[in-house]
């Protein structure tokens, strides 16, 4: 039987050859697959990337009073009130790595962030997460029941980080709210990290109702605006200065939109979901019921009732930014146009042209044209059927 023979040199380049052939194919998979390789232990990550006044307080509830979610409401809170940094995009990475950190359930970062003697109670909002108020964290609310804010401030207020850990550990999906992010790019290594599987929902307003509300709490906004006019803040006019922070926001969702729809990278295939908060108001059920199967979640049935309930009351919304009360929210979703001056109307549209154009905002050129509720100033996404009914719904188990 003939033999051949292969020298040591030759040997060597064939196993070079080899290996660099395994090296390419798997990056080549994975970018082309990259959704559909989960990390190992299946916990399923979600950011709801929006800004200041835009509705995200009450679609953090929505995730957050679902039984399979640990949320935690503006972690990045911390970073932008502890470190003494100018602009955004100074903070942007320490904001980056605080949420890698909570999105693994590891909150020994946020050390760095909090008071020596702390618990729970030093967390932002930490009320607002009903997986902090239920078991592990705290034997005040079932798992698979609504939370009362005003309760766990008072009786789940003992809990250590720790504690907190534990609890982050025990839910299927972990939510978090930030607002302070104003591109993409700086969550890229978040994306492609294997023992994430992040899904991004943006949630965005029209620009006139988030200058309606964010003036009626406008001191609350101070420390933040200037951060996001960086050196510019001590130089523009004080009656201009919410127009320019109002362009940067809308700017910034252009740079997101445009940046997940237009060009993306391929690990953001399928990880990207753009929500307008008017078309949450005026069909919730169906849009959150979106949502939810986006982040491989199921509509339940106490939570569509709650749904229902907490937007069509007969309230007008709360003064306080982060309660959430019954209110008739499709109507509150229109307040601006009867109590904004159409003059700030005029600036904030000539500020946020180009976002209001992408994300399907109509503009009015007159003040009768303005208070003329009849005409919609929405400009349809994507036909749908309106109905009340969740496409899914189940029951729960019993913790």
């Amino acid at each position: 039987m003939p033999r051949c023979r292969v020298n040591l040199s030759t040997m060597i380049f064939l196993v070079i050859l080899q290996g660099a052939a395994v090296v390419l194919f798997c990056g080549w998979y994975v970018q082309l697959s990259p959704c559909d390789s989960a990390p190992s232990n299946g916990k399923v990550h979600v950011l709801l990337l929006s800004s200041w006044r835009s509705g995200s307080s009450f679609l953090g509830q929505v995730f957050s009073q679902h039984p399979s979610v640990f949320y935690l409401m503006e972690p990045a809170w911390h970073v932008w009130t502890s470190l003494q940094k100018p602009s955004a995009r100074v903070l942007r990475m320490a904001v980056r790595d605080l949420l890698r950190s909570i999105f693994q359930c590891d909150f020994s970062v946020m050390e760095a962030y909090l008071p020596e003697n702390h618990n729970v109670t030093s967390l932002f909002m930490w009320s607002h997460s009903r997986a902090l108020c239920s078991l592990p964290a705290c034997p005040l609310t079932p798992r698979n029941q609504l939370s009362n804010q005003t309760l766990c401030f008072q009786k789940c207020d003992s809990t250590d980080l720790q504690g907190v850990e534990t609890a982050c550990s025990s839910y299927s999906h972990v939510v978090l709210k930030g607002v302070r992010f104003f591109e993409l790019e700086s969550l890229y290594p978040l994306l492609q990290d294997p023992s994430l599987d992040l899904r991004i929902i943006h949630l965005v307003r029209d620009p006139r109702a988030v200058v309606r509300s964010r003036e009626e709490s406008a001191k609350a906004f101070v420390n933040d605006d200037a951060i996001v006019l960086e050196h510019r803040a001590r130089s523009i006019p004080a009656v201009e200065v919410q127009y320019q922070v109002m362009q940067e926001i809308c700017r910034s969702h252009v740079r997101i939109n445009e940046r997940a729809v237009l060009k993306p990278p391929p690990f953001l295939k399928g990880r990207y979901k753009m929500v307008r908060y008017e078309d949450v108001v005026r069909n919730p059920l169906e849009e959150i019921n979106g949502m939810y199967e986006f982040a491989g979640l199921k509509m339940t049935t106490q939570l569509a009732e709650w749904i229902y309930k907490v937007t069509h009351g007969k309230g007008k919304g709360s003064a306080n930014a982060f309660q959430i009360t019954s209110r008739n929210a499709a109507h509150v979703s229109q307040a601006w146009r009867s109590t904004l001056p159409h003059n700030k109307v005029k600036r904030i549209q000539e500020v946020c042209k180009g976002a209001m154009s992408l994300l399907g905002y109509r503009t009015v050129n007159s003040e009768k044209e303005q208070k003329r509720l009849d005409i919609d100033l929405l400009v349809p996404r994507e036909p749908y059927q309106f109905s009340w009914l969740p496409a899914k719904t189940e029951h729960p188990s019993k913790s």
